[in-house]
């Protein structure tokens, strides 16, 4: 985790260190365990391709969650992500392999608000399509 951002130190456009999160097959595994999210499309090719998916993708929470840790992680503290949402845009296609996939976080300070208050609006993305739309957090600042 690095150090606090200070609301001082933030304006309207500050942008946000580019995140790139590797998930791999063996990620989805552990986080179907831990969410008890066990639906075959996270895991099984011919079933995740028998419903109309190009293939196994990641879990929507686990991209969700990614994208929220890239925020956490720049503002210092993760209880500083006081409000947050997303819609699921597309999904992470994880291919079968040792390298999977990538999901790509950018985000941008949208607008400062009250009380140390900002928020960020992020753009996600895998493969180079958007895979979560309206993503933005607001992020409580020392």
């Amino acid at each position: 985790m690095s150090a606090r951002v200070r609301a001082a130190d933030v304006a309207v456009g500050t942008e946000l260190p580019e995140r790139v999160y590797p998930v791999t097959r063996a990620d989805l595994v552990r986080y179907a365990g831990a969410s008890g999210d066990l639906n075959p499309i996270h895991w099984s090719d011919r079933v995740a391709t028998s419903v109309g998916l190009p293939g196994v993708i990641a879990h929507g929470m686990l991209t969700m969650g990614l994208a929220g840790r890239a925020v956490s992680d720049w503002a210092g503290d993760p209880a500083a992500l006081v409000e947050y949402q997303v819609r699921f845009g597309r999904p992470v296609v994880v291919p079968d392999d040792d390298t999977g996939a990538e999901v790509t976080v950018r985000g941008r300070v949208a607008a400062v608000l009250d009380e140390g208050r900002v928020r960020v609006d992020l753009t996600v993305t895998s493969g180079g399509e958007k895979v979560l739309s309206l993503a933005r957090a607001v992020v409580r600042l020392s």
